[in-house]
């Protein structure tokens, strides 16, 4: 279950993706499950949009693919949806504020040198 805050996180990053599948007027099959797992496995986020002659409600799609696959509901605009489901082997989206984002953005105050820069020191 996503919090406010990382599902907000998420939308902030759907912003600017652009659908990366379709749903047409077979709607959902099990080989366009299959093929949204695969695509969940490897970006852990993607944007799904329903053509019009589908005649599916997008949200209700959407809760649906996510029960079939044990996915997040982050979004739904108009006839396009956003869902996500971390990839516990390789993540690759890192929520702010957990650990290995705190250690990324030190790692980041530290020069090429091994010395921390003048903005960090202060």
């Amino acid at each position: 279950m996503l919090k406010g805050k990382q599902r907000a996180y998420l939308r902030s990053i759907a912003n600017t993706l652009k659908p990366i599948t379709q749903i047409g007027k077979e709607g959902v099959t099990e080989s366009f499950l299959d093929q949204l797992e695969d695509m969940l496995k490897a970006r852990e986020i993607v944007k799904v949009s329903i053509l019009e002659n589908a005649g599916l409600d997008a949200k209700e799609t959407a809760n649906a693919i996510c029960e079939a696959l044990r996915a997040e509901f982050v979004q739904a605009i108009g006839f396009k949806f956003t869902i996500y489901k971390r990839n516990s082997e390789n993540p690759k989206i890192i929520f702010p504020g957990h650990e290995q984002a705190k250690a990324k953005k030190a790692s980041d105050k530290v020069t090429k040198k091994g010395k921390p820069t003048k903005r960090s020191a202060r």
